[in-house]
Parts: C-alpha cells; structure tokens; sequence
C-alpha cells in the first residue's frame, strides 16, 4: 500500500549533481530554530496548552488553504466547515469527505503540507483515501490524547524560536503576558499590530473598532487626532510585551497624508454613520500614511499586503464568515503608490517597510527595484497564493538580481493551521536550496557562499528583517 512516507529528495532537482548540491545545502539548515514572523497562530492555543479536539479541528476545519480546494470541485463548505451559528459538522464524516476527495489534492503545496503532517508529525504510514480514512482519524484523534501531541510540546518538538502572532490594536494581551511570564515555556511568542478595521469609516464595522480602540487605548477617539493618539498608545503597548512588527491589508496601497482638517472631517461624517465610499478610501489611504510615519517614528517593521479582494462571494461570506477560501488576488501597484511616503520616509534608518504581493508580476516590476533603492523597502516572500515550490523559485529569479538576498524577508508561513509550520518551513528551505544549487552549478555562485546564504536565509534574514533579537 502507498504511504506517506515522503521522498528524502522532494522538490530537489532531477539532475544528478545539482540533485546532491541541493540535498547538501538543505541538510546544512534543515534542523535550524523556525522563526515565523508572520502568522496567524493565536497565542491562546499555546496559553492554554489544551488538547486538541479532533483531527478535523486541526487540519482540516478552518483551514481555508484545504477548504477552498474541496469548494472548487464543487463540495460544499457545510460538508467540512459548520455555518456561522450553525450546528458543528461531524468531525468524521468531514474527514471522510476530505479522504475521499484526496485526489483533488495531487501536486498542490496542501498535498505536501497535509502528507508532511500526517507522516512526519503523527508518524501515519498509510496514505489518505476513502479507504484509510477512518483508520488514520483514529490513529490521530489517539496521538492527540497524548502529552507529547499538546501545542506546547509541538511548539518544542518543531523548534519554533519565534512565532509571530496578528492582533487587533484593542486585544488586551493577556496570553502573550502569560507565556512572557511563564517559567515553564522557553518560546517566543510575539503580537503584531494590525489596524485594519480601523481605516475605513465607511464600513460597517469601523464605529465598533473605534470604540474597542478607545477603550482599550483610554483615549477618546471622537477626533481624527484622537484615534491617531490612540493607535501611537497602542504600538507602544505592543512593543512593551515584544512586538517588533505590524501588518496591514488593504485594498491598494497608495499612501496620501489628508490635510488634517478635511481628515477630521471624513471622522466625524464616519462617526454619523454617513461617510461615503470614496471618503472612505481618502481616509484609509491617508491611515495608512500615518501608520507608515509612527512607524519611522517608533521603528516597528511595517508589512503591508495589498492587492486581496476580500470576501469576493457574498453569499459564502454570509453563510460561513471570513476567510473561508474566496479571498482573490488583484494587480497590484507600489511604484507610484508609496512614492509620497518613501520620498518622505523610505531613505531613514527607522522605517522597515516589508511589502508583500499575491501578483507576482510585480516582484521584478517593482518590489525588487524599490529595494534595490531604498534603505527601508525589503521584498516579501512569496505567500499565500504564491507559497508553491515553482512561484518560491520563480521568486528568487525575479527578485535577486535587483535586490539580491539580504533585502527580502526570510520565509513567512501565514498560517492558522499551527501543524503545517513545520511543513511549510521545510519546504521553504528545499526550495531556496535548490534555487542555491542552480547558481552553483552554473558557477554564479561559489560552495562557501551558497552555504553561508542558506544560513542567512533562515538564521539571520527573518531575525534581522523584523528587528527580532536572535537566539
């Protein structure tokens, strides 16, 4: 019988000889501490240590990297994932519609973060189809029971050093309090900033925010100049228990500071629930100015991912809420954009602007270019859509000969399946070995600087990037 046993040399090249230079500078990194400053892991599963439901809760259920999949070849999400207010689905028989849909997965990173878990976590030698799928959900749903299967110990047994967390400026912290203080537990856990409800007040959930971030802040927040105070009180907090970075998302990444009075304007208009959609992205794409300003001001790593339809199916966002797969990538502009800013910021040694794209296109176009040049702008990794062996590879071509290695972020996981970090690190570092055996074969690259690159990669470049103190 197939099992999951996976290759020693996935995703190594055919060739003989590039095949060993690969598998020897992979070997160089493969047991390295993770560090994973960007994800959306809540500091919560590890603060609270507490056994793991089920294995559909785990790898399956909420995970929109596996869901979307299924959804495309037209299973429906209540089969998998229950609807907002809705019942729970049957952890089983949701496992069983993902075994018996396994094909779907053939050649996808989700096969191979899925085989990766299920073979090098849980030790399952048996490969998933509808045949085996009881028989591997009980042999998961055991290991779960036990102590060595409980986040904390597999925070341990993953070597994660760093697991950056995504927080709303109004979260209190409590979980990162506890780990920071916590005797038993050796990780780092740290918050990131992230403001997003925060910069469109013609959304329907930006009065709320408001409200979360005043309270939380105590600090009015019935001005513009006010909510500027607020999220300045806010960073601090969060760099006060370890945080180095914020994240923003938004629709388009154009940074245009507002005159102040026509700022407090759009304000007050959003706090009457009457500002309009156009006023709505002024006012955001003048938010995202200021946060670029607090942080050349504060020094927090800025990363910032435009260019993402949110919730494009609105019947599905109605029916099982957000980020449950339909999430789409848009063309995305930073050239021009973010000129205001950088003319204002980008040549400082405070601002670290780390700009991510779904559109590929743009990586040679014009992330690598603009950190070819300025001093703040380094270049993220590819992620989301793009976090495939081929878009890694085809990454490191478009980005290196302008911006070489040091000004790009290390690899970002960006997951909210806590079993799939070690898989999507593992795959990061075969890629970028194999893109290091290419230039070496090809004389571009000496032995010695190939392995010195393969250990900034994941030793020094995430570390550094982020301004996070290395172990």
């Amino acid at each position: 019988m197939p099992t999951t046993t996976m290759h020693p040399d996935r995703l190594f090249p055919s060739d003989p000889k590039t095949r060993e230079l690969a598998r020897e500078l992979y070997l160089e990194v493969a047991d390295a501490p993770i560090c994973s400053p960007h994800g959306h892991v809540s500091a919560k599963l590890l603060a609270d240590d507490a056994p793991f439901a089920s294995p559909t809760e785990l790898l399956l259920t909420g995970d929109h990297y596996v869901t979307r999949v299924l959804h495309g070849a037209g299973v429906p999400l209540a089969r998998v994932q229950a609807p907002v207010g809705g019942s729970p689905v049957d952890p089983r028989e949701a496992w069983r519609v993902l075994a018996a849909h396994w094909h779907l997965f053939r050649a996808t990173s989700v096969q191979y973060w899925l085989e990766y878990q299920l073979g090098e976590v849980f030790g399952v030698e048996a490969r998933l189809s509808a045949d085996t799928a009881d028989r591997i959900y009980d042999e998961v749903a055991e290991r779960l029971t036990e102590e060595a299967f409980r986040p904390r110990a597999l925070f341990t047994r993953f070597g994660v050093d760093v697991l950056a967390t995504t927080d709303d400026p109004a979260a209190d912290l409590a979980d990162h309090r506890a780990l920071a203080a916590d005797p038993g537990f050796a990780g780092r856990v740290l918050p990131t900033f992230r403001a997003d409800r925060i910069m469109d007040p013609s959304a329907a959930i930006w009065r709320s925010a408001l409200d979360g971030l005043a309270s939380s802040a105590d600090i009015p927040c019935d001005t513009y100049e006010g909510l500027l105070a607020a999220l300045r009180a806010r960073r601090a907090y969060f760099r006060s228990l370890g945080g180095t970075a914020t994240d923003t998302g938004v629709p388009d990444a154009w940074a245009l500071p507002l005159d102040p009075h026509e700022a407090d304007r759009i304000h007050a208009a959003g706090l009457r629930g009457t500002a309009t959609p156009s006023e709505g992205t002024a006012y955001r794409r003048d938010i995202l100015y200021r946060l670029l300003e607090m942080s050349a001001e504060d020094g927090m790593v800025m990363q910032l991912h435009p260019g993402v339809h949110r919730n494009h199916h609105m019947p599905t966002l109605e029916r099982h809420g957000a980020d449950t797969g339909h999430d789409l990538p848009l063309p995305t502009a930073f050239t021009e954009p973010l000129r205001r800013a950088l003319n204002d910021f980008g040549t400082g040694t405070a601002l670290r602007l780390v700009l991510f794209t779904v559109d590929e296109t743009a990586f040679s176009r014009e992330l690598a270019p603009l950190a070819g040049f300025y001093p703040s702008v380094y270049v993220g990794a590819p992620w989301w859509f793009l976090d495939t062996p081929d878009a890694m590879e085809r990454y490191r071509r478009a980005v290196t000969d302008s911006a070489g290695f040091a000004k790009t972020s290390g690899f970002i996981d960006d997951t909210r399946a806590f079993c799939s970090i070690p898989a999507r690190h593992d795959m990061a570092r075969r890629a970028d070995a194999t893109y290091l055996a290419s230039l070496v074969a090809t004389h571009r690259l000496t032995d010695a600087d190939a392995v010195d690159i393969a250990h900034d990669l994941v030793e020094r470049v995430p570390y550094d990037t982020f301004r996070i103190p290395r172990p």
